[in-house]
């Protein structure tokens, strides 16, 4: 296989069809869980590392997401919780402790439900963040990669990964090291699991909204605050769930 950008093209376009044919009732099963979350007044708290921070974004606070979503991320630890800044760095996802301090910083109430996003599912901070949230009785959905995980041992010291603890698992199609154009030398370029996981998360998005509208409720949903009247919109939605979601960290 070539390395250009029309092979890349071929490739994604490949990925995008396979997954969505083959996480379709996932992405129900998942939609479900949140829309239930949702009637019952909950949040959806989305929370990824490394590469992986893009699907919680995907979910929380942006134009044509749901409102009611908060965005959980590492450097919590120091705009939060106050943590020195050079707590920060590369192995920090790799640290199962740092899970529990996470989950108290945020502001998170029973009915709340998670969406985990992590390539290799292996990571101690994720698996561990994964098992708290288990036992605090929320729901859990998972994206990773299946290939990827399957292939990887586990980080934490139970030996278990994030799919593992997930009522609801997506597989983003992403191959082993994610990365999908071999080079000639040695090594592979055209990573694709940032845009499969986005793929999954926005027609998960789209899902819960026609469960909502099909109950005959208005979804609480963000217009861009880049066009006439976005602003307002958004800010009077927000207001609803003063308290429970962040937003600009």
């Amino acid at each position: 296989m070539t390395v250009s950008a029309d092979a890349y093209l071929a490739v994604v376009t490949e990925a995008i069809g396979r997954v969505a044919a083959e996480q379709r009732q996932n992405v129900a099963d998942a939609a479900d869980l949140i829309a239930a979350a949702l009637r019952a007044d909950g949040v959806v708290h989305a929370f990824g590392t490394g590469h992986s921070e893009a699907l919680a974004m995907e979910i929380a606070g942006r134009a044509g997401g749901l409102v009611p979503t908060n965005r959980i991320a590492l450097r919590d630890l120091v705009l939060i919780g106050g943590d020195p800044a050079d707590v920060l760095g590369p192995k920090l996802e790799r640290d199962p402790a740092v899970a529990h301090r996470l989950y108290e910083l945020a502001p998170i109430r029973p009915q709340d439900v998670f969406v985990l996003a992590s390539n290799s599912g292996v990571n101690g901070a994720m698996v561990e963040f994964a098992s708290v949230v288990k036992e605090r009785g929320h729901g859990l959905v998972a994206i990773t990669s299946a290939q990827h995980s399957g292939r990887m041992t586990s980080r934490h010291p139970s030996g278990r990964k994030l799919a593992d603890f997930a009522d609801v698992v997506l597989d983003n199609g992403a191959p082993y090291g994610d990365a999908t154009l071999p080079l000639p030398g040695g090594g592979a370029v055209g990573a694709v699991s940032s845009i499969t996981a986005a793929l999954l998360a926005q027609q998960i998005v789209a899902e819960v909204v026609a469960r909502l509208v099909a109950a005959g409720q208005r979804p609480p949903v963000y217009l861009s605050a880049n066009i006439t009247g976005g602003d307002e919109h958004n800010a009077e939605l927000e207001a609803r769930y003063a308290g429970r979601i962040r937003r600009g960290s």
